[in-house]
């Protein structure tokens, strides 16, 4: 971590999603879901958020790097991991979880995969943080926290145990 690191209230931000989306079950929203994280700081905010929310079926992981528009561009080198969806998806809901929105591309990706698995009744989104900088018209139905950035700042999310997420300047999250 560096001078000009700000750290996040991970713990804070997970029970503010686990306050709305248990009331969006209390009203009826939600029939229920499936949880499902998106790799990888996703998978640990869903796991957190399963855990909390006692749900009955086991946690849904998504691996959606093949399925990003921006693959080629990102200069990614994937380490491959199949997804893991442990019951079907038809006529489901799910709680899509992530760690940071901010284009909207992996949410994108991650709706792309699960459609590949069935078509559920509905997709919900929970997001430990969201920034500015959508380019896809898709948003949040929870959010954790929804943190000031600078131009050229990030927020990177470490983890699993303990998980901690920081903002840092664009220079340094290509870094780490």
């Amino acid at each position: 971590m560096t001078q000009t690191d700000r750290l996040l209230p991970v713990n804070t931000a997970i029970e503010r999603l686990e306050t709305q989306v248990r009331a969006a079950l209390e009203r009826g929203e939600l029939d229920n879901p499936l949880v499902v994280g998106i790799h990888t700081g996703g998978v640990w905010v869903a796991d957190a958020l399963h855990r909390a929310l006692d749900c009955q079926d086991p946690l849904g992981r998504l691996n959606i790097t093949f399925y990003r528009d921006d693959f080629n561009t990102l200069g990614l080198h994937p380490q491959v991991s199949p997804s893991e969806l442990p019951v079907g998806v038809d006529d489901r809901d799910i709680i899509l979880v992530d760690d940071v929105l901010f284009t909207g591309r992996t949410v994108r990706a991650a709706m792309n995969e699960l459609f590949d698995y069935g078509r559920p009744r509905r997709i919900a989104l929970a997001v430990l943080y969201q920034r500015n900088g959508r380019e896809l018209p898709i948003c949040a139905d929870w959010i954790g926290q929804e943190p000031e950035l600078g131009e050229h700042e990030q927020i990177h999310v470490d983890g699993p145990d303990p998980m901690t997420a920081r903002i840092v300047t664009s220079k340094e999250a290509q870094e780490s």
